[in-house]
């Protein structure tokens, strides 16, 4: 994610950042953990969306922490929905069992839907926890104010399918009966390999099925303003459901084209899912709903204030921004070196990996420097926070792979923090995220865990 603009060595190097730091010093903020920082909630105030990031997706700390501080907004602040980084039919699974409208006997079995790699992503002990937490809270509270929790992503365009066949079947057999011509179309284009349908309908090798998915799209929407009373949520679900078919199909077809194109597909799907909720948890619980939503930095920071919008991409931080503006806060959450839950390649096993340190020149360095453990950096509203960050600086990002060996080009791209984000979480050593499907190469990984290994929400 490089660009011929940027340097990697800044004019004035060490010396020049050094005396960066000594100004910015006054403004980092010792922290214990992000439910009681000092101030961060008087900086989310009455926002609607909350957007928690992280800057890997195999990190201990970042899923406690958001965890953590999305309790603080679920019991003071009205937090009533948890949209996360997720495929939308295995995260039902998950909301119905802390609704108390599942089967699965405890959350580790709710999580077990998540089968599609990575899944340690959402197959974790800390999520394991929440879950559990979040029932509790659920059967202490009346129906409207339960906190229900949701997937934002496209990857499960035939998971999406089979759930929009199952709904049909149970309320319309006429209705499941055209579903399934116009689905069928999938069936015998790609069996059930998104990737192999969106290189032969890109290729032309095969058709596309984009008319039949918007077809059906049509007909659920139709069925979801119509439906009253308890399967008002059943509807929608089918209707959501069906609106990432149509829109994954566009994805795996664009994804052989150029990825900034499919990038943009991908994070606008994301927020089409996050107004859809809002407008229908505001109908069927008669509020404007408050949301928690987790994902990674590169989609919840901002990208016009990162190298990713000099190259044409967008991402839910900057549409969410666009759309609900002051009513958003946006979060990230970074660290200088550790440990890391992540493969080594796609769809290949969980290792438990050492993390470098950060580059020179990075804000995780700079950070780093300050010999502070734990420290957030307020960024809305602070005009001279602003001004000492005014210049680009590299950032990392480790998601499901980590490669320390191509580490600058695979993992760092320029940002200018005070536009990308709210408000910047920084624990300086971190531990690599626990799975719960066990993994033979994660345990051979980083040796025995410490006993100061962090637990509990």
């Amino acid at each position: 994610m490089s660009s011929t603009r940027h340097q990697d060595t800044r004019t004035d190097g060490a010396e020049g950042d050094a005396r960066l730091l000594r100004a910015l010093k006054p403004h980092l903020r010792a922290f214990e953990r992000a439910d009681t920082a000092p101030g961060l909630l008087e900086l989310i105030g009455d926002a609607r969306f909350v957007l928690i990031g992280e800057a890997s997706h195999g990190t201990h700390e970042f899923y406690l922490e958001r965890a953590r501080l999305t309790r603080r907004l679920i019991t003071e602040r009205g937090c009533t929905a948890v949209v996360a980084e997720a495929d939308w039919p295995d995260a039902l699974r998950v909301d119905r069992y802390v609704r108390g409208r599942g089967d699965d006997v405890d959350a580790e079995a709710a999580l077990s839907g998540f089968e599609r790699f990575p899944t340690w992503m959402w197959r974790n002990t800390v999520m394991r926890e929440f879950v559990e937490w979040l029932r509790e809270h659920n059967r202490s509270v009346p129906a409207a104010r339960q906190v229900g929790f949701f997937g934002m992503d496209l990857y499960s365009m035939y998971g999406s399918i089979r759930a929009v066949l199952h709904h049909l079947e149970q309320v319309d057999p006429r209705a499941a009966a055209r579903a399934r011509e116009r689905y069928a179309c999938f069936e015998h284009r790609g069996g059930e390999d998104s990737q192999a349908y969106g290189w032969g309908a890109a290729f032309g090798a095969v058709a596309s099925c984009e008319d039949a998915a918007i077809a059906q799209l049509m007909e659920m929407n139709r069925r979801a303003t119509s439906t009253l009373g308890q399967d008002r949520d059943e509807a929608f679900y089918a209707q959501q459901n069906a609106r990432l078919v149509r829109n994954a199909e566009e994805y795996y077809r664009t994804m052989f084209r150029g990825r900034v194109s499919s990038w943009n597909l991908r994070d606008t799907h994301m927020v089409q899912t996050l107004a859809a909720l809002e407008q229908h948890l505001r109908a069927t619980r008669g509020a404007a709903p408050r949301m928690a939503v987790w994902a990674h930095n590169s989609h919840l920071g901002d990208a016009s204030a990162t190298e990713m919008g000099e190259q044409g991409e967008w991402n839910v931080g900057q549409l969410v921004r666009e759309r609900w503006a002051r009513e958003s806060v946006l979060i990230g959450l970074s660290t200088y070196d550790g440990s890391v839950t992540a493969a080594s390649e796609w769809d290949g096993p969980a290792e438990r990996k050492r993390v470098r340190g950060g580059l020179p020149g990075s804000y995780e360095r700079l950070l780093h420097d300050s010999g502070m453990e734990r420290l957030w950096l307020p960024l809305r509203d602070h005009l001279e926070v602003a001004q000492l960050l005014h210049e680009d600086r590299l950032q990392r990002a480790i998601g499901v792979i980590y490669q320390p060996a191509t580490e600058r080009q695979s993992h760092y791209f320029h940002t200018r923090l005070p536009g990308q984000f709210d408000a910047l979480l920084h624990i300086d050593r971190t531990h690599a995220l626990q799975p719960l499907v066990p993994e033979r190469h994660w345990h051979e990984g980083e040796g025995e865990l410490p006993d100061t290994w962090p637990s509990g929400l």
